[in-house]
């Protein structure tokens, strides 16, 4: 889940920029810093917004730079297993799709799309289901579960996420939006035939009615 948060922290204004806005600096500190970095107990930062109050400025013997308390706001990721959450496929190989969930990529492994067997279109860059001939490609959202998670602080590009779309409710959009239109008809026909037996009974009724008059 997307959480924006305001935060603390200490940020080091370079010597070179001390001429410069300083809102304006620590805002590109902060961004150059964090943005793509894991804290397990924040989250994935994917953005950090504004800055807030900025403290008095704090010199350190040896150091050209110029330390200042700083609060700000920030965009943060929260994965928890089995959550759900949506992202665009950045990328289709024969075993998967890769989906971006923003600052960090996860894998959509072939066996978790679906319970048909996959057939990889390499010209097209699709993954294609061989009876539905559903398809997943790239820029396609799709709406996703977490079903592994292992995040790597020092090193985000070696976290693994792993995901499934082979529950109901996910997939892509547009296979959510088939999904939608068969649930209306099954429900109009489902109405249409409770109103036909209606009249069949109530007839029954009046029958039963004059026989006994």
């Amino acid at each position: 889940m997307y959480h924006k948060l305001m935060l603390e922290d200490k940020v080091r204004v370079p010597p070179q920029r001390l001429g410069e806005k300083l809102e304006k600096v620590i805002l590109d500190v902060l961004q150059e810093q964090l943005e793509g970095s894991i804290d397990k107990e924040i989250g994935i930062f994917i953005c950090v917004t504004t800055v807030g109050d900025v403290g008095e400025g704090e010199l350190v013997p040896g150091d050209g730079g110029v330390y200042y308390d700083v609060k700000f706001e920030a965009l943060v990721l929260r994965l928890g297993l089995q959550e759900v959450i949506e992202g665009v496929v950045v990328e289709t190989t024969s075993f998967g799709a890769f989906v971006s969930l923003g600052p960090i990529d996860a894998m959509l492994h072939v066996s978790q799309i679906s319970d048909e067997y996959i057939n990889y279109d390499e010209k097209n860059a699709r993954l294609i289901c061989q009876e539905s001939k559903r398809f997943i490609g790239v820029g396609d959202v799709v709406r996703v579960r977490v079903v592994t998670l292992s995040l790597n602080e020092r090193e985000p590009r070696d976290s693994k996420i792993g995901l499934t779309m082979r529950q109901a409710g996910l997939g892509t959009a547009l296979w959510l939006e088939e999904e939608m239109e068969k649930e209306k008809e099954k429900k109009a026909d489902s109405s249409s035939g409770s109103t036909t037996e209606r009249p069949e009974k109530a007839k029954g009724k009046r029958k039963d009615h004059a026989s006994s008059e």
